[in-house]
């Protein structure tokens, strides 16, 4: 396409060579025209520029000496200077040279026809006549070319573009155009453009010319003149807004499709102006990498996936050059821009951090919903959904001892017991433990890593014995002499291994201790005691085959003031039985029988229960006569055991203390104590011992089958008893 600038360039350079050969001009002229002389004709097509040339008029009529035409060499136009008749000539043909002084044309010959056109002057008959001025000139209202002017043309405003001619006297020269303003016509009929023009906001204008009187009447038809704007290069390719973040599946194949990006550029559509190429500026390859994330078609803008892997949770912004001009230098250019983000699938199997647990100990008296251990795991993928984990035990754990903990989004699960341990059931475990995802999983399915072994080993336990009180209180008058009982310290459980007793902290060797009954003496007179002073040591006891498994209380001895009497003498007391829980029975203690004073009416005998608290909580003495006192259970259940109950008996200044032996034991249904079955005697015959003994040992049998119902039922009801009915474990 010729530039705009180069085609006015053209139009504007003198035209100082010859052209070719033109077209014959024909001409009308009415025959015996009555107007006023000369006559205009028509306008030669003489060059703008004439120089030094002039204008030469040949005729080739017989009358050419007359010369009825000629041309006007200011306006160039042909003239005729008297009336033809054409009867006389009916054509006359004509050549319009320009020619130098030494004869040389330079322009033309220009042929033209004359015609004189007929009109009837012959007739005969009756006729009117009038005069009628009419003036003849050569119409000049000529049908314009179109104009092609350059949009942002820079030359100096207002600017011409084009010229018309009324060839009558006193015309007006009207303009019409859409929008008004830009075009305009001066009273010679030259057109104008005032500013420059933009193609993009309109591209063609249709000019309207009128040629008018003074009254504003047009002479005739309006002329048109078409206005082309040629399109520059002035816009840059524009592109779509920034729409919403475009989201790719990690693991998406090569050549999948990312987004098409548009741009428009408003130049001139199909023209280089317009063609705009596309050039993928970012992301650039990482360096070294042969392949690309992204690969881009250059003409229709097209982004696919590249070779180049791509990674859960990037965002990455994808900047692409369009260029107009086809990409040829010179082109305008704008970025545009999409951010891409890989979005995670659940291509990850978790895993345990540690597939290993080691050995983790558990005493077997472990209490059910101890901790165990906590196994942690990893999930490598992005969304928390695909992260979500299961846990099992799949091995290791037929019973159901163990059990797992964990919350639905945490990545770390808790082995908890849920069952009581044995060491004879089972000495140790190997758990297996398996984590999966929750959600489908997509590729190759769970590795190794996703099981961790737990290896529990239980430890046997054997309880430190338990002493029937936390802490021992007796009361011992101050100076009481060697040999004392104190009180006995006893074992919680009457059936558990033997103990064996000893003293810590005796600082003053005061006291001393059975190894074996735990009976506590004096053992020296309790010579430098005060009333109100107290002492204390520490009471050991262990067992006997278990040394190492050992308990202590303590043991707080209160001085009491010395009473005037000597000390009671000590007088044992035959064993008896009582059973719990509590019964309406007791047992009958009666003062020293050899005392003579009684039996001569002195005052009788009296009786109280020795100064030990748990002694005095956990029994009830009642006086019945002078002789006599009735002990019974104060407490509804005391441990069942052999009881040694200090019972203090006064009379005149004399003082006994009775250690009454009490066997507490468990009541059977009839409220009796429950007596262990004596051996028969006798030595049987061979005959009737062989029956004697099928006898003996199915009589065995039931009286087990007996027992062990019994003492079932018995534990039931003693656990189904009152709490503040069970006395606090202590001993005389």
């Amino acid at each position: 396409m010729v530039p705009a600038w180069l085609w006015l360039l053209c139009l504007s350079v003198p035209q100082t060579l010859p052209e070719a050969q033109p077209a014959e001009l024909y001409v009308e002229v009415p025959e015996n025209y009555g107007g006023n002389f000369p006559l205009y004709l028509t306008k030669l097509p003489l060059p703008r520029e004439k120089a030094e040339a002039q204008i030469v008029l040949s005729e080739n009529s017989d009358m050419a000496a007359e010369r009825p035409f000629a041309v006007d060499p200011e306006s160039g136009f042909l003239l005729v200077t008297r009336a033809l008749d054409r009867e006389e000539q009916a054509e006359y043909r004509l050549q319009v040279t320009l020619e130098t002084e030494d004869a040389r044309v330079l322009w033309g010959p220009q042929p033209v026809l004359v015609h004189v056109k007929d009109e009837n002057d012959q007739a005969s008959g009756h006729q009117a006549t009038a005069t009628i001025d009419v003036s003849i000139v050569e119409s000049t209202w000529m049908p314009l070319d179109p104009v092609h002017l350059a949009e942002n043309l820079q030359v100096l405003y207002p600017h011409h573009i084009a010229q018309v001619h009324w060839s009558g006297g006193d015309v007006h020269y009207h303009l019409e155009s859409q929008p008004p303003g830009l075009f305009d016509v001066d009273a010679e009929g030259k057109l104008y453009v005032t500013s420059e023009l933009d193609r993009e906001a309109q591209a063609e204008y249709l000019l309207q010319v009128r040629a008018q009187n003074i009254r504003g009447e047009d002479y005739t038809e309006p002329l048109e003149l078409h206005v082309v704007v040629m399109d520059e290069n002035d816009n840059a390719p524009v592109c779509s807004p920034r729409g919403p973040t475009i989201s790719i599946p990690e693991l998406s194949p090569l050549g999948t499709n990312v987004t098409r990006l548009l741009a428009e550029d408003t130049d001139a559509p199909g023209s280089p102006n317009s063609h705009i190429v596309y050039q993928l500026l970012s992301p650039e390859p990482e360096e070294g990498a042969e392949k690309r994330a992204f690969e881009l078609d250059s003409t229709l803008g097209s982004v696919t996936l590249g070779a180049a892997p791509l990674q859960a949770g990037q965002n990455i912004l994808l900047q692409v050059l369009a260029v107009d001009l086809g990409g040829a230098e010179g082109g305008l250019s704008s970025t545009c821009e999409v951010t891409v983000t890989i979005t995670d699938i659940n291509d990850h199997a978790p895993e345990f951090t540690t597939s290993q647990i080691e050995p983790v100990c558990l005493p077997e008296d472990t209490e059910p919903g101890t901790l165990v251990a906590t196994l942690m795991a990893t999930d490598a993928d992005l969304e928390p959904a695909f992260r979500l984990m299961d846990f099992a035990i799949e091995a290791g754990d037929a019973e159901g001892t163990f059990g797992l903990d964990w919350e639905p989004d945490s990545n770390h699960v808790q082995l908890r017991l849920l069952k009581n341990l044995s060491y004879e059931a089972a000495p140790s475990y190997k758990l297996l433990v398996v984590v999966q995802s929750v959600a489908e999983l997509v590729g190759p399915g769970s590795g190794p890593g996703a099981t961790a072994t737990v290896t529990v080993l239980v430890e046997r336990v054997v309880p430190p014995p338990k002493l029937d009180q936390e802490s021992y209180e007796a009361s011992i008058p101050a100076g009481a002499p060697a040999g004392s009982l104190l009180l006995i310290i006893q074992p919680l459980d009457p059936m558990s291994n033997p103990l064996r007793f000893s003293l810590v902290n005796d600082s003053e060797g005061w006291l001393c201790i059975e190894e074996v009954s735990g009976e506590v003496h004096t053992a020296r007179p309790l010579q430098g005691t005060r009333p109100g002073d107290m002492y204390t040591v520490l009471v050991e006891a262990q067992y006997a085959d278990e040394p190492t498994l050992s308990t202590s209380a303590t043991l707080v001895i209160h001085f009491l003031k010395a009473p005037s009497a000597p000390a009671p003498t000590l007088v044992p007391v035959p064993s008896r039985h009582l059973c719990t829980p509590r019964q309406d029975h007791g047992v009958v203690v009666s003062g020293p029988n050899e005392d003579p004073d009684l039996a001569g009416g002195h005052s009788p005998y009296s009786f109280a229960l020795g100064p030990n608290p748990t002694v005095q909580r956990d029994w009830r003495l009642q006086v019945l006569n002078g002789s006599h006192a009735y002990l019974t259970l104060a407490l509804h259940w005391v441990e069942p055991r052999e009881h040694v109950v200090p019972v203090v008996v006064s009379h005149n200044a004399q003082m006994w203390q009775l250690l009454v032996r009490v066997i507490v034991c468990r009541c059977n249904m009839e409220g009796q104590c429950m007596r262990k079955v004596g051996r028969m005697k006798g030595m049987p015959t061979k005959l009737s011992a062989v029956g004697i003994l099928v006898g003996t040992l199915t009589a065995i049998g039931i009286f087990l089958i007996l027992i062990f119902t019994h003492l079932t039922l018995a534990r039931k009801k003693d656990l189904d008893q009152p709490v503040d009915s069970v006395p606090l474990k202590a001993a005389v």
